[in-house]
């Protein structure tokens, strides 16, 4: 199965294709004004460097959020597209599962600055699992509310509301990790019909107020 990832959830992001369990590509992208006018061309570079076809490519997958409104947008529009015009699978993987797959503990708290003093959390289990659901809280709240508390704390760089509690960073460039769980969703039969494909906002009244790109 060969897989063909996106992450266009932050202002740092990438691609990345799975073939056969394995990463053959990967690149970091970044964009303060949106991935709208990268995506295509870094497709087109990614496929030229592999000696693939956009026909040889089984699953579309796209960060599906939380994160940027208009970056997942962007993301989810692309792989949706593809995979309808070719007759192909798509896949939305939420940020914060592919951010889990950085732990190694058997449960792993993904926090994400949601702004306004929130965050976005969630704990996974070693499979990527939802333990706790993801969420929209404070993070003192959130994380008084888990019980037995986290064995392990999972965030980007620069999360500043961990104030000293130990974390993994997480990479900035979530692409590998969604193919990953692509993939681990197309073997357990996961529905990956690109009509379907929507995207992660968490709490969507919330959500859409806290991610408001300029």
């Amino acid at each position: 199965m060969i897989i063909l990832a996106l992450d266009t959830a932050s202002e740092s992001g990438g691609i990345a294709i799975r073939k056969e369990g394995q990463i053959i590509y990967e690149t970091v992208l970044y964009s303060a004004d949106g991935f709208a006018h990268l995506i295509f061309p870094a497709i087109e570079t990614a496929l030229q460097k592999t000696g693939l076809s956009l026909d040889q490519i089984d699953c579309w997958a796209a960060a599906s959020g939380p994160g940027s409104f208009t970056g997942i947008r962007v993301g989810l529009s692309a792989v949706k597209g593809l995979a309808e015009a070719l007759g192909k699978r798509a896949a939305g993987i939420s940020n914060l599962r592919a951010m889990a797959l950085c732990g190694r503990s058997d449960r792993r708290a993904v926090v994400k600055d949601a702004r306004r003093g929130e965050v976005f959390a969630a704990v996974y289990d070693a499979n990527g699992e939802v333990v706790s659901p993801e969420v929209v809280a404070a993070f003192p709240a959130w994380l008084a509310s888990l019980h037995p508390a986290p064995a392990e704390f999972i965030a980007p760089a620069g999360s500043a509301f961990l104030g000293n509690l130990p974390f993994v960073e997480a990479p900035s460039n979530l692409a590998p990790a969604i193919a990953y769980y692509a993939e681990r969703d197309a073997q357990k039969g996961v529905s990956m019909d690109p009509a379907a494909l929507d995207a992660n906002y968490v709490r969507r009244s919330d959500a859409e107020l806290f991610w408001k790109d300029p």
